[in-house]
């Protein structure tokens, strides 16, 4: 089976030494990568900067922004099984980037944010993918409402959500805990260390991928 996994933040550059970005770690993104290897499948990790280390027997592209990200899975999606986008995607990016540092000057600075392209969105839509879709929603209310939204606007086949606002869990942990939520039913994962989740995640996009296409 070959899977694309994409994993960490994007970084939306201000100007030469600032950047906008998120709390992602890309811990999540990496475990499912080395479990779907650790299961015998191909993988393909898109990831945006960490410091984490590529696991092992894993094809790897370092993307820098959510622009980049993009162009690197409309590359590679076309010749997956399995696509699971755990990447924590800027929504938005600078509609200008200063070609010098900005400099301190007033008490308030205004930014012009523009929209960054939708890819997740895309997979279904612009890219063709007809194989198994995966999404990730971190929320910080109404979990399963804005999970089963998501599901349905990017034409997914699970959406795996997690509360990044409770405590020691999500961004920056090496634990979490997840909601499985499918278009007929949800499922809730216990809180575990990532690696543990990683195998139970793989094991069950995995068993969702061969019911989808007995």
């Amino acid at each position: 089976m070959h899977v694309l996994i994409t994993a960490g933040p994007t970084r939306e550059p201000l100007d030469p030494v600032r950047f906008l970005t998120n709390r992602s770690s890309g811990k999540m993104g990496y475990a499912m990568a080395h479990a779907f290897v650790h299961a015998g499948h191909s993988v393909l990790l898109i990831s945006g900067p960490t410091d984490l280390e590529v696991p092992e027997q894993v094809d790897f592209i370092p993307v820098e922004t959510a622009a980049d990200m993009h162009a690197a899975v409309a590359n590679g999606i076309g010749r997956m099984d399995i696509a699971v986008f755990a990447a924590a995607v800027a929504d938005y990016t600078p509609a200008c980037v200063a070609a010098q540092k900005i400099k301190k000057s007033g008490a308030t600075l205004t930014l012009e944010l523009i929209r960054t392209p939708d890819i997740l969105g895309a997979a279904r839509e612009n890219f063709g993918f007809t194989g198994t879709l995966v999404g990730f929603a971190a929320e910080t209310e109404q979990l399963e409402a804005n999970a089963r939204d998501k599901l349905l606007r990017k034409q997914c086949d699970l959406i795996i959500a997690n509360d990044v606002s409770k405590p020691a869990l999500g961004f920056d942990s090496d634990h979490n805990e997840v909601l499985l939520v499918y278009p007929e039913y949800n499922e809730a994962l216990p809180a575990t260390s990532k690696h543990a989740l990683a195998h139970r995640l793989a094991a069950a996009i995995l068993e969702l991928h061969a019911k989808l296409k007995t």
